[in-house]
C-alpha cells in the first residue's frame, strides 16, 4: 500500500478527530501539524506525532507533504484550498467548504484552474449504517422511494461563541442531512419548504437563529424528503434515516451502549439514554472517508464527495434558510460556476 504523507491544517475540535484517524490508517503518516500559531501546533504534535509548522507556503513546499486534510475554521477553508491546489497538493476539506456561495465559487475556480484530487468531508455518506440504507435503496428493495426522512437532534445547544461563528443551523448541521439525503436519492430538490423556532436557548433566537427545524425538499422525481433537526435532546443525540417506497421501507436506528431490549412485569422496552454525540457516533465514518481519500490519490479514484456536492448542499442549505426567515417556499441556486 502507498503511504502519503499528510499536512493536517489546524489544531482545533476537528483536527483532533482527524489525528488519530491519520495515525490508524496503515497508508497515511502524519507528517506535518500546521497552526500559525506554533505552539498550538507543538501541542497537537506532541499528541498526534508529525513535525509543527507555523509557515503555510513552507509546509505546502516540503516534500515530505503528499496532500493536505484541512480541518481549519470554516471561513479559512478557501484560502487554504487555493493555496494547496497552487501547490499541486490533493485535498481533503472538512464541510462546509464556505459559508458563501461567492467564496465557493472561488474554490471551484482555483481547483478547475489547478487540478488536484479533491473530496469534501462529508463524513456521514461514510457511516456503514448509512450507507446500506442507500445501497438497499439503489438495489430496488424498497420498490419506487417515495418519501426519505431524517432525524438529527444533538444532546444540547452549543456555546453562543460557537453558533455566531457557524453560518446559521441550515448551514451547520441540516447540511449533513441535506447532502446525506440528496445522495440516497440520487437528485437535488428543485424547491424546498422549511420553519425553524427557538425552543432551548433564547441567546440562538436572539442571534436570528434556530434551535429546532422542520425541512422539505420536493425532488424532481416527486420524492418528498423530511429533515427534523433540534439542537436538544434529553436522550441524547439522535440521529435515524427512513427510506419507504412502495414495496416497503428500511430504516437505521441508534447507535446505544446497551442495545438489550427488556420485557418483563414492569416494562416491555428499557434502554439507556442515548449517550453518544458525533465524535463517538460516526467515528467509523471519518476512517472511511480518509481511507476513500487515499484511494483517490493513490489509484486515480473519483472520490464520492465533490467540491460541486459542496456547492450544492449549501445552496440548499442556504434556500432552506432564506424559506424558514420568510415562509416561502424558495428554489435553491444552483447557478454555474460564477466568474471571480
Amino acid at each position: 500500500m502507498q503511504t502519503l504523507g499528510l499536512a493536517l491544517m489546524g489544531t482545533g475540535r476537528m483536527a483532533h478527530v482527524y489525528g488519530p484517524k491519520i495515525n490508524a490508517h496503515p497508508g497515511l503518516r502524519l507528517e506535518v501539524i500546521y497552526n500559525p500559531r506554533r505552539a498550538s501546533a507543538e501541542k497537537a504534535a506532541a499528541q498526534y506525532g508529525g513535525r509543527a509548522m507555523d509557515d503555510l507556503d513552507a509546509v505546502l513546499a516540503d516534500p515530505g507533504v503528499d496532500a493536505v486534510v484541512i480541518a481549519t475554521p470554516t471561513d479559512t477553508h478557501v484560502d487554504y484550498i487555493e493555496a494547496a491546489a497552487r501547490a499541486g497538493k490533493p485535498i481533503y476539506c472538512e464541510k462546509p467548504l464556505d459559508q458563501t456561495l461567492e467564496r465557493v465559487d472561488r474554490a471551484l475556480a482555483a481547483l478547475e484552474r489547478h487540478p488536484v484530487p479533491f473530496m469534501l468531508g462529508f463524513n456521514r455518506r461514510f457511516d456503514p449504517d448509512n450507507a446500506a440504507l442507500r445501497e438497499a435503496v439503489r438495489s430496488g428493495e424498497i420498490g419506487r422511494p417515495n418519501m426519505l426522512m431524517s432525524w438529527s437532534r444533538e444532546p444540547a445547544p452549543p456555546p453562543i461563541e460557537y453558533v455566531r461563528a457557524s453560518g446559521g443551523y441550515f448551514v451547520d448541521a441540516t447540511i449533513h442531512d441535506i447532502d446525506l439525503l440528496c445522495w440516497i436519492a440520487g437528485e437535488r430538490p428543485v424547491e424546498v419548504q422549511a420553519a425553524g423556532s427557538c425552543m432551548f436557548d433564547p441567546q440562538i433566537g436572539a442571534e436570528g437563529d434556530f434551535d429546532m427545524t422542520m425541512t422539505t425538499l420536493k425532488m424532481p422525481s416527486g420524492v418528498l424528503v423530511h429533515v427534523n433537526n433540534s439542537r436538544a435532546c434529553a436522550y441524547g443525540f439522535d440521529q435515524r434515516l427512513e427510506a419507504f417506497g412502495d414495496a416497503g421501507m428500511v430504516q437505521t436506528v441508534n447507535h446505544r451502549d446497551d442495545n438489550l431490549v427488556r420485557w418483563d412485569s414492569r416494562r416491555t422496552v428499557a434502554r439507556e439514554p442515548l449517550k453518544h454525540f458525533f465524535l463517538e457516533r460516526y467515528d467509523r465514518s471519518f476512517y472511511n472517508a480518509l481511507d476513500e481519500f487515499h484511494a483517490a490519490v493513490t489509484e486515480g479514484r473519483p472520490p464520492s464527495a465533490t467540491a460541486a456536492d459542496g456547492r450544492a448542499a449549501l445552496a440548499i442549505a442556504l434556500a432552506c434558510a432564506r424559506s424558514a426567515h420568510t415562509g416561502s417556499a424558495v428554489a435553491p441556486d444552483y447557478a454555474e460556476l460564477r466568474a471571480t
